[in-house]
C-alpha cells in the first residue's frame, strides 16, 4: 500500500508503524510550506492519506480532504503521536480485532 503522510518534521516511528501495518510505499510532506502543499496533487497511486492534524491548518486539511474524497482514498486524521496514528488507521481499515486497537483510545 502506498500512503501519504502529511505534517511534522520527523517520522522516523510512524513509518514504522505504518510498514507493520502494511504500507510499502511512504511519502512524507512536512507541510512547512503551506501554499506548496496546497498546490501539489496527491500523487497517483496513493492508496492512503494520513494527515497529522497537530501540524496542520485548517486551509490545507480542507483542501487535501476534498481531493482525497473525490478520488476515493481512505483518510486518516491523528495527531502526531505513534499510538494515535495506530489507533486510527486501524478504525479507518478495521484492523481493531486484528490487531488489539479495541482497548486503545486516542483523543482527537
Amino acid at each position: 500500500m502506498s500512503v501519504l503522510v502529511i505534517g511534522a518534521d520527523e517520522i522516523t516511528p510512524i513509518k514504522a508503524v505504518l510498514k507493520n501495518l502494511g504500507a510499502s510505499n511512504i511519502e512524507h510532506w512536512d507541510a512547512r510550506n503551506e501554499n506548496r502543499v496546497n498546490r501539489k496533487p496527491i500523487p497517483n497511486g496513493t492508496e492512503c492519506v494520513v494527515m497529522l492534524t497537530s501540524f496542520l491548518n485548517h486551509n490545507t486539511m480542507k483542501k487535501i480532504k476534498g481531493e482525497a474524497k473525490k478520488r476515493n482514498i481512505p483518510i486518516v486524521c491523528a495527531k502526531r503521536s505513534v499510538s494515535c496514528v495506530f489507533c486510527e488507521y486501524c478504525k479507518v481499515f478495521g484492523l481493531n480485532k486484528e490487531f488489539g486497537c479495541d482497548r486503545l483510545d486516542c483523543d482527537k
